[in-house]
């Protein structure tokens, strides 16, 4: 199963990293590209422990969807959360929030395993790991910005 381990490191507090992670309205807004929007499930707001959202995208030019729950949360420390239906066999996303001297040390241990086979784990290899890849960093990335430019007042609503 390919794993895909990131590390940002953010010049805010845990709270703010770990809460803008869990926000549905950052996510859409670091999804722009992708035109990932909700379809169904949390509509706003920042997820809870047992909560799920459906997502539609545009991956590889093809309308996709994938509903994930966060099946485990310790806030601010870590959550996960895990398909619970889409295109991938299984996909699993820890966030771990690790406070540093100079903020917080965002950990992302992204699994996953598509589908048929042999066949599947080829294309995991040749396409999907890196572009799963650069698609979290960007995301990790727009979470950066928003939690040290003070804009995640208008997204958490603090």
């Amino acid at each position: 199963m390919p794993t895909i381990t990131l590390e940002t490191l953010i010049h805010a507090p845990a709270e703010i990293c770990y809460d803008l992670s869990l926000s549905v309205d950052l996510h859409q807004l670091s999804t722009a590209k992708t035109k990932e929007h909700i379809v169904d499930g949390v509509r706003e707001g920042v997820m809870k422990l047992g909560e799920s959202v459906t997502w539609r995208a545009k991956h590889f030019g093809i309308w996709q969807e994938l509903t994930t729950k966060i099946t485990e949360a310790r806030k601010p420390e870590y959550f996960v959360d895990e398909m619970q239906k889409g295109a991938f066999k299984s996909l699993r996303h820890k966030h771990h929030f690790l406070p540093t001297s100079e903020g917080t040390l965002m950990k992302d241990l992204f699994m996953f395993e598509s589908p048929l086979g042999i066949l599947g784990k080829i294309v995991d290899k040749l396409v999907l790991e890196n572009y799963m890849k650069v698609f979290l960093t960007e995301r990790n990335q727009c979470i950066k910005e928003i939690a040290e430019s003070g804009k995640w007042r208008e997204i958490l609503g603090n």
